[in-house]
Protein backbone atom coordinates (compact mmCIF):
# COMPACT_ATOMS: atom_id res chain seq x y z
CA UNK A 1 0.00 0.00 0.00
CA UNK A 2 2.85 2.41 0.81
CA UNK A 3 4.54 2.16 -2.60
CA UNK A 4 1.40 2.97 -4.67
CA UNK A 5 0.57 5.74 -2.19
CA UNK A 6 3.96 7.43 -2.48
CA UNK A 7 4.15 7.02 -6.25
CA UNK A 8 0.67 8.46 -6.81
CA UNK A 9 1.41 11.21 -4.31
CA UNK A 10 4.37 12.26 -6.42
CA UNK A 11 2.68 11.78 -9.79
CA UNK A 12 -0.52 13.45 -8.63
CA UNK A 13 1.40 16.38 -7.20
CA UNK A 14 3.30 16.83 -10.47
CA UNK A 15 0.00 16.95 -12.37
CA UNK A 16 -1.54 19.25 -9.75
CA UNK A 17 1.41 21.65 -9.99
CA UNK A 18 1.10 21.77 -13.78
CA UNK A 19 -2.63 22.48 -13.58
CA UNK A 20 -2.03 25.03 -10.80
CA UNK A 21 0.56 26.87 -12.90
CA UNK A 22 -1.81 26.97 -15.87
CA UNK A 23 -4.83 28.07 -13.79
CA UNK A 24 -2.85 30.67 -11.85
CA UNK A 25 -1.33 32.19 -14.99
CA UNK A 26 -4.71 32.37 -16.72
CA UNK A 27 -6.18 34.11 -13.67
CA UNK A 28 -3.31 36.61 -13.27
CA UNK A 29 -3.25 37.45 -16.97
CA UNK A 30 -6.97 38.20 -17.10
CA UNK A 31 -7.88 35.08 -19.07
CA UNK A 32 -9.77 33.19 -16.39
CA UNK A 33 -12.69 32.62 -18.77
CA UNK A 34 -10.54 29.95 -20.47
CA UNK A 35 -10.67 27.68 -17.39
CA UNK A 36 -13.41 25.41 -18.87
CA UNK A 37 -10.89 24.42 -21.56
CA UNK A 38 -8.46 23.45 -18.77
CA UNK A 39 -11.07 21.22 -17.12
CA UNK A 40 -11.91 19.58 -20.46
CA UNK A 41 -8.22 18.78 -20.98
CA UNK A 42 -7.96 17.30 -17.48
CA UNK A 43 -11.11 15.19 -17.96
CA UNK A 44 -9.93 13.80 -21.31
CA UNK A 45 -6.47 12.97 -19.89
CA UNK A 46 -7.94 11.16 -16.87
CA UNK A 47 -10.37 9.26 -19.12
CA UNK A 48 -7.51 8.16 -21.40
CA UNK A 49 -5.48 6.89 -18.43
CA UNK A 50 -8.45 4.99 -16.95
CA UNK A 51 -9.44 3.39 -20.27
CA UNK A 52 -5.83 2.42 -21.00
CA UNK A 53 -5.41 0.82 -17.58
CA UNK A 54 -8.74 -1.01 -17.76
CA UNK A 55 -8.01 -2.22 -21.30
CA UNK A 56 -4.59 -3.58 -20.40
CA UNK A 57 -5.94 -5.27 -17.28
CA UNK A 58 -8.86 -6.90 -19.14
CA UNK A 59 -6.63 -8.03 -22.00
CA UNK A 60 -4.10 -9.62 -19.65
CA UNK A 61 -6.84 -11.60 -17.88
CA UNK A 62 -7.47 -13.57 -21.09
CA UNK A 63 -3.85 -14.58 -21.68
CA UNK A 64 -2.58 -18.15 -21.17
CA UNK A 65 0.10 -18.62 -18.51
CA UNK A 66 3.18 -18.16 -20.71
CA UNK A 67 1.73 -15.11 -22.43
CA UNK A 68 0.70 -13.74 -19.04
CA UNK A 69 4.29 -13.99 -17.85
CA UNK A 70 5.48 -12.24 -21.02
CA UNK A 71 2.89 -9.51 -20.57
CA UNK A 72 3.88 -8.93 -16.95
CA UNK A 73 7.53 -8.84 -17.94
CA UNK A 74 6.80 -6.33 -20.71
CA UNK A 75 4.79 -4.11 -18.38
CA UNK A 76 7.63 -4.26 -15.87
CA UNK A 77 10.25 -3.19 -18.43
CA UNK A 78 8.02 -0.37 -19.73
CA UNK A 79 7.39 0.77 -16.16
CA UNK A 80 11.13 0.88 -15.45
CA UNK A 81 11.76 2.98 -18.58
CA UNK A 82 8.91 5.36 -17.73
CA UNK A 83 9.88 5.69 -14.07
CA UNK A 84 13.50 6.40 -14.95
CA UNK A 85 12.70 8.95 -17.65
CA UNK A 86 10.12 10.65 -15.43
CA UNK A 87 12.52 11.05 -12.51
CA UNK A 88 15.40 12.31 -14.66
CA UNK A 89 13.10 14.60 -16.68
CA UNK A 90 11.66 16.21 -13.55
CA UNK A 91 15.17 16.80 -12.24
CA UNK A 92 16.09 18.72 -15.41
CA UNK A 93 12.77 20.49 -16.00
CA UNK A 94 11.84 21.57 -12.47
CA UNK A 95 13.56 24.96 -12.62
CA UNK A 96 12.17 26.01 -15.99
CA UNK A 97 8.78 24.27 -15.94
CA UNK A 98 6.83 27.37 -14.90
CA UNK A 99 8.32 29.66 -17.54
CA UNK A 100 7.96 27.04 -20.28
CA UNK A 101 4.32 26.35 -19.42
CA UNK A 102 3.47 30.02 -19.39
CA UNK A 103 5.17 30.49 -22.75
CA UNK A 104 3.14 27.55 -24.13
CA UNK A 105 -0.08 29.13 -22.83
CA UNK A 106 0.76 32.44 -24.51
CA UNK A 107 1.48 30.62 -27.77
CA UNK A 108 -1.75 28.59 -27.53
CA UNK A 109 -3.91 31.68 -26.99
CA UNK A 110 -2.15 33.98 -29.44
CA UNK A 111 -3.66 32.49 -32.61
CA UNK A 112 -6.75 33.87 -34.25
CA UNK A 113 -8.57 30.54 -34.36
CA UNK A 114 -8.62 27.34 -32.37
CA UNK A 115 -7.49 28.94 -29.11
CA UNK A 116 -9.72 26.71 -26.99
CA UNK A 117 -8.56 23.53 -28.73
CA UNK A 118 -4.93 24.57 -28.36
CA UNK A 119 -5.35 25.12 -24.62
CA UNK A 120 -7.26 21.84 -24.22
CA UNK A 121 -4.45 20.06 -26.04
CA UNK A 122 -1.78 21.69 -23.89
CA UNK A 123 -3.43 20.61 -20.64
CA UNK A 124 -4.41 17.20 -22.04
CA UNK A 125 -0.87 16.23 -23.06
CA UNK A 126 0.65 17.59 -19.84
CA UNK A 127 -1.75 15.66 -17.58
CA UNK A 128 -2.01 12.57 -19.82
CA UNK A 129 1.76 12.13 -19.59
CA UNK A 130 1.51 11.78 -15.81
CA UNK A 131 -1.58 9.59 -16.07
CA UNK A 132 -0.12 7.10 -18.54
CA UNK A 133 3.10 6.90 -16.53
CA UNK A 134 1.02 6.03 -13.48
CA UNK A 135 -0.96 3.36 -15.35
CA UNK A 136 2.09 1.37 -16.40
CA UNK A 137 3.98 1.30 -13.16
CA UNK A 138 0.86 0.76 -11.06
CA UNK A 139 0.04 -2.23 -13.26
CA UNK A 140 3.56 -3.54 -12.68
CA UNK A 141 3.27 -3.06 -8.91
CA UNK A 142 -0.22 -4.58 -8.71
CA UNK A 143 1.00 -7.66 -10.61
CA UNK A 144 3.81 -8.19 -8.12
CA UNK A 145 1.65 -7.37 -5.07
CA UNK A 146 -1.97 -8.38 -5.76
CA UNK A 147 -4.75 -7.42 -3.37
CA UNK A 148 -6.95 -4.45 -2.49
CA UNK A 149 -4.30 -2.55 -0.53
CA UNK A 150 -2.42 -1.44 -3.67
CA UNK A 151 -5.36 0.28 -5.41
CA UNK A 152 -6.46 1.76 -2.08
CA UNK A 153 -3.00 3.22 -1.49
CA UNK A 154 -2.94 4.67 -5.02
CA UNK A 155 -6.33 6.35 -4.56
CA UNK A 156 -5.26 7.74 -1.19
CA UNK A 157 -2.03 9.12 -2.68
CA UNK A 158 -3.98 10.76 -5.50
CA UNK A 159 -6.42 12.33 -3.03
CA UNK A 160 -3.64 13.70 -0.81
CA UNK A 161 -1.76 15.07 -3.83
CA UNK A 162 -4.91 16.89 -4.99
CA UNK A 163 -5.30 18.46 -1.54
CA UNK A 164 -1.62 19.49 -1.45
CA UNK A 165 -1.80 20.85 -4.99
CA UNK A 166 -4.84 22.96 -4.14
CA UNK A 167 -3.19 24.16 -0.92
CA UNK A 168 -0.08 25.21 -2.84
CA UNK A 169 -2.23 26.96 -5.46
CA UNK A 170 -4.11 29.08 -2.92
CA UNK A 171 -0.96 29.66 -0.89
CA UNK A 172 -2.04 27.81 2.23
CA UNK A 173 0.62 25.07 1.99
CA UNK A 174 4.36 25.67 1.88
CA UNK A 175 6.27 22.65 0.63
CA UNK A 176 9.96 22.36 -0.24
CA UNK A 177 9.28 20.89 -3.68
CA UNK A 178 12.96 20.52 -4.52
CA UNK A 179 13.60 18.32 -1.50
CA UNK A 180 10.30 16.47 -1.95
CA UNK A 181 11.03 15.52 -5.58
CA UNK A 182 14.65 14.69 -4.74
CA UNK A 183 13.87 12.17 -2.00
CA UNK A 184 10.84 10.67 -3.76
CA UNK A 185 13.02 10.39 -6.86
CA UNK A 186 15.59 8.29 -4.97
CA UNK A 187 12.78 6.13 -3.59
CA UNK A 188 11.27 5.63 -7.06
CA UNK A 189 14.63 4.55 -8.47
CA UNK A 190 14.79 1.78 -5.85
CA UNK A 191 11.23 0.79 -6.78
CA UNK A 192 12.24 0.70 -10.46
CA UNK A 193 15.25 -1.50 -9.64
CA UNK A 194 12.92 -3.97 -7.95
CA UNK A 195 10.54 -3.89 -10.93
CA UNK A 196 13.47 -4.59 -13.25
CA UNK A 197 14.53 -7.64 -11.24
CA UNK A 198 10.91 -8.82 -11.10
CA UNK A 199 10.50 -8.38 -14.87
CA UNK A 200 13.60 -10.51 -15.40
CA UNK A 201 12.06 -13.23 -13.21
CA UNK A 202 8.82 -13.14 -15.26
CA UNK A 203 10.91 -13.41 -18.42
CA UNK A 204 12.55 -16.56 -17.03
CA UNK A 205 9.19 -18.03 -16.06
CA UNK A 206 8.04 -17.43 -19.65
CA UNK A 207 11.03 -19.50 -20.83
CA UNK A 208 12.87 -16.65 -22.61
CA UNK A 209 15.64 -15.95 -20.09
CA UNK A 210 17.57 -18.90 -18.69
CA UNK A 211 20.95 -17.31 -17.97
CA UNK A 212 22.49 -16.53 -14.55
CA UNK A 213 19.79 -18.52 -12.76
CA UNK A 214 21.98 -19.66 -9.87
CA UNK A 215 20.53 -18.39 -6.59
CA UNK A 216 22.87 -15.71 -5.25
CA UNK A 217 21.73 -16.15 -1.62
CA UNK A 218 18.67 -17.34 0.25
CA UNK A 219 17.42 -15.33 3.21
CA UNK A 220 14.06 -17.09 3.39
CA UNK A 221 14.76 -18.71 6.79
CA UNK A 222 15.62 -15.36 8.45
CA UNK A 223 13.81 -12.74 6.34
CA UNK A 224 10.98 -14.31 4.28
CA UNK A 225 9.04 -12.10 1.90
CA UNK A 226 5.74 -13.18 3.47
CA UNK A 227 6.83 -11.89 6.91
CA UNK A 228 6.17 -8.37 8.15
CA UNK A 229 9.64 -6.91 7.56
CA UNK A 230 10.20 -8.88 4.37
CA UNK A 231 6.87 -7.79 2.87
CA UNK A 232 7.61 -4.14 3.69
CA UNK A 233 11.08 -4.37 2.11
CA UNK A 234 9.62 -6.19 -0.88
CA UNK A 235 6.98 -3.52 -1.39
CA UNK A 236 9.35 -0.60 -0.88
CA UNK A 237 12.58 -1.76 -2.53
CA UNK A 238 11.72 -4.91 -4.49
CA UNK A 239 13.42 -7.17 -1.93
CA UNK A 240 13.67 -10.85 -2.91
CA UNK A 241 14.63 -13.45 -0.34
CA UNK A 242 16.23 -15.73 -2.96
CA UNK A 243 17.34 -13.64 -5.96
CA UNK A 244 19.23 -15.23 -8.80
CA UNK A 245 22.59 -13.84 -9.88
CA UNK A 246 20.94 -12.26 -12.94
CA UNK A 247 18.24 -10.53 -10.87
CA UNK A 248 20.79 -9.26 -8.34
CA UNK A 249 23.08 -7.96 -11.08
CA UNK A 250 20.18 -6.20 -12.81
CA UNK A 251 19.10 -4.58 -9.52
CA UNK A 252 22.59 -3.37 -8.57
CA UNK A 253 23.61 -2.31 -12.08
CA UNK A 254 20.46 -0.23 -12.50
CA UNK A 255 21.10 1.67 -9.25
CA UNK A 256 24.82 2.10 -10.02
CA UNK A 257 23.89 3.84 -13.29
CA UNK A 258 20.78 5.83 -12.32
CA UNK A 259 21.52 7.06 -8.80
CA UNK A 260 24.67 9.05 -9.77
CA UNK A 261 22.83 10.52 -12.77
CA UNK A 262 19.97 11.65 -10.55
CA UNK A 263 22.01 12.87 -7.58
CA UNK A 264 24.75 14.74 -9.43
CA UNK A 265 24.50 18.56 -9.22
CA UNK A 266 22.34 20.11 -11.91
CA UNK A 267 24.21 21.72 -14.81
CA UNK A 268 23.80 25.50 -14.68
CA UNK A 269 21.38 26.69 -17.33
CA UNK A 270 22.55 29.31 -19.86
CA UNK A 271 21.71 32.92 -19.15
CA UNK A 272 18.16 33.83 -20.09
CA UNK A 273 17.71 35.84 -23.28
CA UNK A 274 15.55 38.95 -23.54
CA UNK A 275 12.39 37.04 -24.54
CA UNK A 276 12.75 34.65 -21.60
CA UNK A 277 13.35 37.53 -19.22
CA UNK A 278 10.22 39.26 -20.43
CA UNK A 279 8.20 36.08 -19.88
CA UNK A 280 9.72 35.50 -16.44
CA UNK A 281 8.77 39.05 -15.54
CA UNK A 282 5.13 38.14 -16.07
CA UNK A 283 5.37 35.46 -13.35
CA UNK A 284 5.57 38.01 -10.58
Amino acid sequence: MLVPFLIMLREGLEAALIVGIVAGYLSRSGRGDWMPAVWIGIFLAVALALFTGAGLQLASAEFPQRTQELFESGVGFVAVIILTSMVLWMRRAARSLKVELQGSIDAALSGSRGKGLALVGLVFFAVAREGLESVFFLLAIFQQSPGASGPLGALLGLFVSALLGYGIYIGGVRLDLGRFFRWTGVFILFVAAGLLAGALRHLHEAGLWNHLQTVAFDLSPVLPTDGLVGSVLSGLFGYMADPTIGELLAYVAYLVVTLPLFLKPATPRPAAGPSMLRRAGNVR
